[in-house]
């Protein structure tokens, strides 16, 4: 198979030819239809995320059809079309996994990181981490669902009840959870780099009621912000929007430093959360929930070969929605 390697961290991903992969027990092996391409993908070739298998296939939103299953697999078939997360595996026994929280499990696998994923034309998974996917997406429409829609969805969740929500740094996952949040009858509004008018644009076609730049006082104090852009400076910013008693919630795996603040934001019962990772349970919820709403995902499509100028162009904020990879 064809395949886009990671040889090492700062580099250019490389074409090359593997061996097909063989499913183990308890997993399958997928014909990759589309994958989508994350900013962790990003944070894990730039090194930002420092503990990847080299040489590594990236790529960890996979919608692939089922070609072989290896033993111990149960409710699937081959012809199956399914989704594959991050989440790549867990170890079911830790504290963590037996108290619904298998997202935090000290010795969990990540797809497109401590497993090969599917910048490739085949990848192999393990079943129990797989989702059906929802009738009515082509393939490259369902794959941002796999990561920026369930991030979203989880942050979404941690965000709280609260009506006016801020979102920093409209993205896939943004674009995404904009919709989600609008069809639950709240306000969206929508902070992107100063002066992007394009960007701004697309969240108030998403729904939002509001967009401005990053650093912008919103016209109505907020209930609670989402922060899906890496830039830790963003946190004091989103703490001044919020009321009392507000939340605000780092969307993402990196980020830089968050600058010192004074205490004064902080206070009056306003906290900071993290999201780390996903649980099946999210992938459930969600991809229930995706067609109600219906969510409808905007991607731009690249050919396999061409993973390195997509990931450039997500780099440097080119794409509009979620760049998606087709072997």
């Amino acid at each position: 198979m064809r395949a886009m390697v990671l040889k090492q961290a700062g580099e250019p991903l490389v074409m090359e030819e593997l061996p097909l992969p063989v499913p183990g027990s308890g997993e399958m092996l997928l014909k990759v239809l589309a994958c989508g391409i994350c900013r962790t993908d990003l944070h894990v070739v730039d090194g930002e995320l420092t503990e990847p298998k080299l040489p590594l296939v990236p790529g960890h939103q996979i919608v692939g059809m089922v070609e072989q299953i290896g033993s111990d697999v149960t409710g699937f078939r081959a012809g199956d079309v399914v989704g594959v997360p991050w989440l790549g595996g867990t170890c079911g026994e830790c504290g963590y996994c037996l108290d619904d929280r298998e997202n935090l499990c000290d010795r969990a696998v990540f797809t497109g990181y401590q497993k090969d994923g599917g910048f490739a034309e085949y990848c192999a998974a393990d079943s129990r981490f797989c989702f059906p996917l929802p009738g009515g997406y082509p393939a490259t429409q369902a794959a941002p669902l796999l990561c920026a829609g369930l991030i979203g969805y989880r942050s979404l969740r941690m965000a709280g009840e609260g009506q006016r929500i801020g979102i920093y740094g409209f993205g896939a996952a943004a674009h995404i959870v904009t919709q989600v949040a609008v069809w639950q009858g709240r306000q969206v509004y929508a902070f992107t780099k100063a002066g992007d008018v394009a960007g701004q644009g697309f969240a108030m076609e998403m729904g939002a009621c509001w967009a401005g730049g990053a650093f912008d006082v919103p016209p109505d104090e907020l209930d609670s912000a989402i922060i899906f852009a890496p830039a830790g400076e963003l946190v004091p910013a989103a703490l001044k929007a919020i009321r009392k008693g507000g939340i605000v919630v780092c969307g993402g795996i990196h980020m830089s430093d968050i600058p010192s603040f004074p205490y004064d934001l902080l206070w009056g019962e306003r906290s900071i959360v993290s999201v780390a990772n996903l649980t099946r349970r999210d992938g459930e919820e969600f991809l229930f929930l995706a067609p109600q709403v219906p969510v409808r995902t905007e991607v731009e499509v690249f050919r396999l070969e061409s993973a390195n100028e997509a990931l450039n162009a997500l780099r440097f904020g080119r794409i509009r929605g979620a760049a998606v990879l087709v072997p």
